[in-house]
């Protein structure tokens, strides 16, 4: 593997630099100056298309513009605003994040990785990616994206993740590490995707893949290009059911029946429950509401 501070490392770090600004997407929490923005942003991007994510961004930060704010609301109120954006465990989380930013450290969100993984729901991709893009801490952010630009054009061939993750960390720069590491998942995003775009890429002429040949080292490299099984008819699209309706106000035990009528019972008693037993959910008296 090529090590740090080698000619093919400082040759593609000057190659992106110069493509950075062609690269550029123009989503909201770019260079957004407030750490918690940020912390949202990286929460509702896990497993989920960036596209989906822009406006309830801007809806959830109108609402909950600090995390004292989100941390002082019902959580009903939190996934009442995640509405569309799946996964519903993330607002709990970030919930339950929200509280300990305003409990532990005194409404600020951290800028160390350490600290940051501390947080409900925060793991190693988006402590890195807070701490990088919020702070300017020198650590990778290492995302399926980013996992196929070093697999391809760094090490032209598959990468575990530890290696993976070494080689994101050789690849940083002295200085300015959050626009760099941005352009590196901008590049991902939009050239070299699953499917790459390799005749159009600004740094194709850096890539060692397209330099060597052989064949493709992206797919499954880095551990991280799990794909997602299918959502149609799933358990997930069901529990999105449940709480949708759930969302409008309380509902009896009958009413939710009704609305999930196309669902077996045996299958739809479960799922409620389960919502339950993750703390989004509570019943009522006469039937069930979203965790208050």
């Amino acid at each position: 593997m090529t090590t740090s501070g080698s000619s093919d490392y400082a040759t593609f770090r000057r190659a992106l630099r110069r493509a950075a600004p062609s690269l550029q997407r123009p989503l909201p929490w770019i260079r957004h100056a407030d750490p918690w923005a940020i912390l949202v942003s990286e929460v509702m991007l896990q497993q989920t298309q960036t596209s989906r994510v822009i406006e309830p961004w801007g809806r959830f930060l109108e609402r909950f513009p600090t995390p004292e704010a989100c941390a002082d609301a019902p959580l009903s109120s939190v996934l009442t605003l995640w509405g569309g954006l799946g996964f519903p465990r993330r607002a709990k989380a970030l919930h339950e994040a929200a509280r300990m930013i305003r409990d532990d450290f005194g409404g600020s969100v951290p800028s160390d990785v350490r600290s940051l993984r501390s947080l409900a729901g925060v793991g190693e991709y988006t402590a890195n990616a807070v701490a990088s893009f919020a702070f300017d801490q020198r650590v990778a952010v290492l995302d399926t994206n980013v996992g196929r630009v070093v697999a391809r054009a760094l090490a032209n061939r598959s990468l575990n993740s530890r290696e993976a993750r070494a080689t994101a960390e050789a690849l940083l720069p002295r200085r300015d590490v959050a626009s760099f590491n941005q352009a590196l998942l901008d590049l991902g995003a939009q050239y070299c995707k699953s499917s790459p775009l390799c005749q159009e890429c600004p740094v194709q002429r850096s890539c060692a893949w397209r330099r060597e040949g052989g064949a493709d080292p992206a797919p499954m490299s880095a551990g991280v290009s799990r794909p997602q099984s299918k959502y149609v008819g799933s358990n997930r699209q069901i529990r999105g059911r449940v709480l949708a309706v759930l969302r409008l106000g309380p509902a009896t035990r009958m009413a939710l029946a009704q609305a999930l009528e196309d669902v077996d019972p045996d299958r739809r008693e479960p799922i409620i429950e389960g919502l339950i037993s993750d703390g989004l959910v509570q019943r009522t008296r006469r039937g069930f509401q979203l965790a208050r």
